[in-house]
Order: C-alpha cells, then sequence, then structure tokens
C-alpha cells in the first residue's frame, strides 16, 4: 500500500490514493458475490434506527473534540461541549441498545470475555501502530526529505513482514489458541514502538528498521484473529453483527488514534519550540508554527513567516521539535499497544468459541484450571 501509493503521487497525482480503490472494491464484490457464503439472522426485524442517530454523532463529535482541542484550546466551550455530548449520546445509546427489539450492538456480546478483549485487540493495535504510520510518513517525508514513493519503499520493513507471518497466523488459528497469537502479536508491535521511539536529531530512516520488523511481524500476528475471534464466540446469526462490531473498533481506533496522537504530538512540539525560538521575530507565532511542524508544513511556515537570516536556525529548532514529539507519541503508543497485548492474554479465551461461529471455532480447549 504505502508503496504503490507513494508511486501514483509522485507519478500521478495525490487524488489517486483514492481513485485506485474504486476497482480494487468492484473486484472485492464481484469476488464476495461469487465465493461467500451468506448468513442471516432468522428473527431480524429491521434496521435500529435509534442506535444509529445515537452512535454516529457521538462519534464524530469524539473524534471533532480530540482534533480541535489544541487550536479551539482544550477548557473552550466547543471542545468541552463536544465531549459533554458525546459522552451523553454514548450513555443513551446503551439504554437504547439495552431495550431494543432488534439492537444495532446486542450489549451482551461483551458478557463474553474473548469479544471483549478482540475489541480492546483490535482498538488498540490501530490506535497504536496504524496510527503511527502518519507520523512515520512525516519523518520520512517532511523531516528526511524523501519523496512520496521514496517513503514507501522505507516502509517496507512493515509491510513485508505482514506479508509472510500473516497467512502463518491464520494457519496456526486452529492450532493454537488465538489468544497467544493475539497477545504476542501485540506484544512484538509494544517492544517495536518502542524501539521507534528512540529518536535522535541526527537519526536517519534506518533507525526505525528494527521497529519496524517487530511491528510487521506483531501486526501479521495478530490480524487474522481479529477476524476469526469476532465471529468465533457468537452464533452465526450474529456472525454480521459480531464482525461489524469488531470493524468499527478498528476504525474508531485509526480516528481516535490519529487524533489523540496528534493533540499530543502538536503540544508536545510546542512546548519543545517555545523556549527555542525565544527572543526570535517567530516567538510571537510559535502555535502557528508548532501546527505547521506537526502537520508536515514546515517548510512553507518558515518561508512565510521567519526572516531568511533565521530561517536554518529556526529549521534545527523544528527539526528537534519534531524529533521530541515523535519519541513521546511512540512512548504513548507503547502503553496502548501493551493495553491490547495485556487484553488478548487474559481475555481470549478458547471457551467463549462456539461450534460453528467461526473458523477459530476449532481452536483446542485450554487446559482446566483449579
Amino acid at each position: 500500500g504505502p508503496l504503490v501509493g507513494g508511486a501514483l503521487v509522485d507519478g500521478l497525482s495525490w487524488r489517486w490514493v483514492f481513485l485506485v480503490n474504486v476497482p480494487i472494491g468492484l473486484a472485492a464484490l464481484v469476488v464476495a458475490r461469487l465465493r461467500l457464503r451468506e448468513s442471516r439472522n432468522p428473527a431480524a426485524s429491521g434496521v435500529d434506527l435509534r442506535g444509529v442517530a445515537l452512535l454516529c454523532p457521538a462519534l464524530f463529535l469524539l473524534v471533532y473534540a480530540l482534533i480541535r482541542g489544541n487550536d479551539q484550546g482544550w477548557g473552550s466551550a466547543l471542545i468541552v461541549s463536544c465531549f459533554a455530548a458525546s459522552a451523553l449520546l454514548l450513555a443513551l445509546f446503551v439504554v437504547v441498545e439495552r431495550h431494543a427489539p432488534d439492537p444495532l450492538l446486542d450489549l451482551s456480546l461483551f458478557r463474553k470475555p474473548a469479544f471483549t478483549g478482540v475489541t480492546i485487540c483490535g482498538f488498540t493495535l490501530s490506535a497504536s501502530i496504524f496510527s503511527m504510520f502518519l507520523y512515520i510518513t512525516l519523518f520520512f517525508q517532511n523531516v528526511l526529505g524523501f519523496s512520496p514513493f521514496e517513503a514507501g519503499l522505507r516502509s517496507l520493513p512493515v509491510t513485508l513482514p505482514i506479508l509472510f507471518v500473516a497467512p502463518l497466523s491464520g494457519r496456526l488459528t486452529a492450532r493454537v489458541p488465538v489468544r497467544l497469537l493475539l497477545g504476542t502479536g501485540l506484544t512484538f508491535v509494544t517492544v517495536g514502538l518502542l524501539l521507534m521511539g528512540n529518536l535522535s536529531d541526527s537519526s536517519g530512516w534506518t533507525a526505525l528498521v528494527p521497529g519496524q520488523i517487530l511491528a510487521g511481524i506483531g501486526i501479521g500476528l495478530a490480524t487474522p484473529g481479529l477476524a476469526s475471534t469476532a465471529v468465533g464466540v457468537v452464533g452465526p446469526q450474529l456472525s454480521g453483527m459480531a464482525s461489524g462490531a469488531s470493524n468499527t473498533a478498528r476504525q474508531l481506533g485509526i480516528a481516535t488514534g490519529i487524533a489523540g496522537l496528534g493533540a499530543i504530538f502538536q503540544s508536545k512540539i510546542e512546548s519543545t519550540l517555545t523556549p527555542l525560538v525565544a527572543g526570535m521575530p517567530a516567538s510571537s507565532r510559535v502555535h502557528e508554527l508548532a501546527r505547521a511542524v506537526a502537520s508536515g508544513g514546515t517548510g512553507r511556515a518558515l518561508r512565510a513567516a521567519v526572516p531568511p537570516a533565521n530561517r536554518n536556525q529556526l529549521a534545527h529548532a523544528a527539526h528537534h521539535a519534531f524529533v521530541t514529539g515523535f519519541n513521546t507519541i511512540a512512548l504513548v503508543s507503547v502503553a496502548v499497544a501493551a493495553v491490547g497485548a495485556v487484553a488478548g492474554y487474559a481475555l481470549v479465551r478458547s471457551r467463549d468459541f462456539v461450534a460453528g461461529g467461526g473458523s477459530a471455532a476449532a481452536a483446542p480447549p485450554e487446559p482446566a484450571r483449579a
């Protein structure tokens, strides 16, 4: 993905990273139509419109508040109101779903530790390493100066291990407890992120390679088990709901992960830059400069707001602030991934799987405990 995306951006336009998905999506629809077996809930009565009407704005307001918090101020009326409204809507969603005859999300699914565990694993995997991909790309392109294609090449230490490890992990789901694959995969991701969060001002792209390789192995180990576990712990009639809930958790993890890490990233960059630019003309615009550094627009910001005599000095300060911020959010991601690893080991139990619920239902039972 990063390699092809980089080639498209370099050779054609950034718009093609969206357009290329159209033929891929059409091919997936054809294959699904021809090869996948349909499953239905014979008791289903319709779509839970009240659940949709509550959940969608709740998630939107949460992500919006995380994205806009630094610019608007975390104590501002807008941000506080968004967080409060999101919390209220989520609480109402829980109340409505508990009494809905055909809920959007059957909350009783979370009574099974395995379902709760795999949901946490999916969320934390996305909120940690997948969210960090954005900031790794910014490091390659905006700090080290690589083109999109060159940055894609330097993402291969992550993507290549996934290609080799994921099929192996998929076969292992029928032979070993899935919790070992999920927990171990997220442990690899945790260690990989820990290694990545040790950059210095002189670090090149190779400083990330050991962490990238370990993270790629971890993603490959964990990803197949996420899908099989979500549908494997419910009856076939609920497999669509369980799969949708699991996928939503992963997408929400990416959205909140990027937004949350971005807020921490920009805040750390600003606090690092402030003393470095004290007494310089740019000191009055440190907030705007920090936002530009965090979003990859350092060069444009320097040209637009900084006198030529100060640009080199400020460029070095921006570089140092970016590296400091990157190390900080990498360590935050370490903590997030570690939570997922613990959830995978502790909650995903083989005895929670339902016969016929999914491929992981064939997982061997765990030994009895006293």
